[in-house]
């Protein structure tokens, strides 16, 4: 049932010991159910690197909507004041 499910994707790699499984090291593996797309399979390091994007991406959105608000000053003493350490 497996192999029906995921098509080709075990037959390439037992059928030259898992040689063409690296050679396509970087391209990703699109699973269809019914004919339609329904996951992909990607190199971990390609995976990586997208977290690593959604991530910076993020950060990018939380940084424009902080230039967005108008900056706040505190006096040192009055930070002092408010700031009590738990040491």
């Amino acid at each position: 049932m497996l192999r029906s499910y995921f098509g080709g994707i075990f037959e390439d790699g037992n059928q030259d010991g898992g040689k063409d499984m690296k050679a396509n090291k970087k391209k990703p593996e699109i699973i269809l159910r019914d004919g339609k797309p329904r996951a992909v399979i990607l190199d971990i390091e390609e995976y990586q690197e997208m977290l690593e994007r959604l991530e910076d991406a993020e950060d990018l959105r939380m940084l424009e909507e902080m230039r967005r608000k108008p900056l706040k000053f505190k006096r040192l003493e009055d930070f002092l004041d408010e700031y009590s350490p738990s040491i």
